[in-house]
C-alpha cells in the first residue's frame, strides 16, 4: 500500500491500515526520499528547475501550517498571507540589520509571526465561522494597506524592502566576513542560496514541518483539535476549555507562514506588499482544498500542483498548442488550438477553476480521497484474484 494510503486510513468497515509508529515512519521515509529525488521525478514534465521546485517545497510550508488550523480544528483563516508577509519583512531586516546567513532569519521571522498570529487570533478567536473568516481577512487586508502606507519606513511601501550596499550587516562584521562587491547573497555558513544549495536548503526545511505537522497530528493535542473541529460545544461541556487549543493551533499555523515567508526572501532578498494580499490568503485555501484538507500529504500536493500551473501551464502558447496538434488537418487543428488556447496561458486561471470545480464536486476530500479510492479498487481486485486463485486451487484438488 503506498503511503498516501497509509496516511490517510480511518476506522471503519473497510479493511485499512491504521496509523502507527511504524507507518509514520514509513510515510516520513517516503516523503523524504520524494522531496530529495524532485530533481529526477519532475524532469519529464519540464519542472526540474530549482526556482520551481524552491516554490514547491516554500509553499508546501505554507500549505502544511494552514492545514494545522482549517485542516484540524476547521477554522477558515482568509489572512495567512499576514504571516507570510510579516517573516519576509523580517527576514530582509534581518540580512540588512545583523547577517547574510540565513539561519538567524529563519528564527527571528519565524519568532515575529509567532507573536503577531497570537495578537491577531487572540480578537479573531472570539468568534466563530463565518464571522472568524471575516475578521482575519480584515486583519490581513489593514497589514496590506498599513505596509503600503503608514508603515512605509519598515516597508518601503510599493517599492518593497530590498538590500543595499550601505546596510550595516553588524554580525558579518563582527566576525570578518569580507563583504561582496556590490549586493551580497544570502547563504548559509557560505554556501549561497541559489540553485539546488537554495532548494535542499527548502527541501530540508519542507521535510522538518512535515515531521512537525505528523507529530502534532498525532498528538493528544491533534486529537483535541479535531475534537474540536467534530464538535466544539461539546468539548466546551465536557469542561475543556477550546480556545486555548485553538490559539495555540492559530500561532502554530502563523509560524509556518512566517517559516514560508522567511524562505521566500532566504531564496530572493526582497519583500513586498504584494505577499500579504488576500490572494495569498485564497491561494493556500485553494493548496489545502484541492489536495485534501485535514490530511498531511494533501496540502504539499496542492501546493505543487498550483505552482505547477502558475509557471509551466501558463507558459503554454498557441505555438505550443500548434506543434502539439501538427497531426491534424489544417481546419481542425485551428479550432483545436482556439479552444485549448481559452485555458493556456494567461488563461491558466480558468483551467484551475475548472480543475477546482470538478475536484469539489467528485472529490470533496481533494486528491488525497482520489488516492484513497484507488487503493480501494486495487485493493478489491487483489482480493478477487485471490478468492479466485483459491477456489481453482480447491477445485483441482
Amino acid at each position: 500500500m503506498s503511503a498516501a494510503s497509509m496516511e490517510l486510513s480511518s476506522p471503519g468497515p473497510r479493511r485499512l491500515v491504521q496509523p502507527g509508529p511504524r507507518n509514520d515512519a514509513i510515510l516520513m521515509l517516503c516523503f523524504a526520499v520524494a522531496v530529495l529525488a524532485m530533481p529526477l521525478w519532475l524532469d519529464p514534465i519540464g519542472a526540474a528547475y530549482p526556482d520551481l521546485m524552491q516554490k514547491f517545497a516554500i509553499y508546501g510550508i505554507f500549505a502544511i501550517g494552514f492545514n494545522i488550523l482549517f485542516g484540524l480544528t476547521g477554522y477558515l483563516s482568509f489572512g495567512h498571507a499576514a504571516f507570510l508577509g510579516v517573516g519576509s519583512y523580517t527576514a530582509v531586516w534581518s540580512f540588512k540589520l545583523l547577517t547574510m546567513n540565513v539561519l538567524p532569519a529563519v528564527a527571528f521571522g519565524i519568532l515575529f509571526a509567532g507573536l503577531f498570529a497570537a495578537a491577531i487570533g487572540f480578537i479573531s478567536l472570539r468568534r466563530t465561522g463565518i464571522y472568524f473568516s471575516i475578521l482575519t481577512l480584515a486583519f490581513a487586508q489593514m497589514c496590506y494597506n498599513l505596509a503600503y502606507s503608514v508603515l512605509t519606513p519598515i516597508t518601503n511601501g510599493e517599492t518593497g524592502l530590498q538590500l543595499t550596499a550601505q546596510d550595516p550587516r553588524i554580525l558579518d562584521s563582527w566576525f570578518g566576513v569580507v563583504p561582496e562587491v556590490g549586493l551580497p547573497s544570502t547563504n548559509l555558513f557560505g554556501l549561497e542560496m541559489s540553485g539546488y544549495p537554495g532548494f535542499y536548503f527548502c527541501g530540508v526545511i519542507l521535510i522538518i514541518g512535515f515531521y512537525l505537522a505528523l507529530r502534532i497530528t498525532r498528538s493528544p493535542f491533534g486529537m483535541m483539535l479535531r475534537g474540536i473541529k467534530s464538535n466544539q460545544n461539546r468539548i466546551n461541556y465536557t469542561g475543556v476549555h477550546a480556545r486555548p487549543y485553538a490559539l495555540t493551533a492559530f500561532i502554530i499555523s502563523g509560524m509556518y507562514a512566517g517559516l514560508a515567508g522567511t524562505m521566500l526572501a532566504a531564496t530572493d532578498p526582497l519583500a513586498g506588499a504584494e505577499r500579504m494580499q488576500w490572494t495569498a490568503s485564497g491561494e493556500v485555501v485553494l493548496m489545502t482544498i484541492l489536495g485534501g484538507a485535514g490530511t498531511l500529504l494533501g496540502p504539499v500536493l496542492g501546493a505543487a500542483l498550483i505552482k505547477y500551473f502558475e509557471n509551466i501551464f501558463s507558459a503554454f502558447n498557441d505555438q505550443v498548442l500548434h506543434q502539439v496538434f501538427a497531426f491534424l488537418p489544417d481546419g481542425v487543428e485551428s479550432v483545436v488550438v482556439g479552444i485549448l488556447s481559452l485555458f493556456v496561458g494567461e488563461g491558466w486561471h480558468l483551467t484551475l477553476g475548472v480543475l477546482f470545480m470538478l475536484i469539489v464536486i467528485f472529490l470533496p476530500g481533494g486528491l488525497m480521497e482520489g488516492f484513497r479510492r484507488l487503493g480501494r479498487v486495487a485493493a478489491r481486485r487483489r482480493q478477487r484474484r485471490q478468492a479466485a486463485g483459491t477456489a481453482s486451487h480447491q477445485g483441482a484438488q
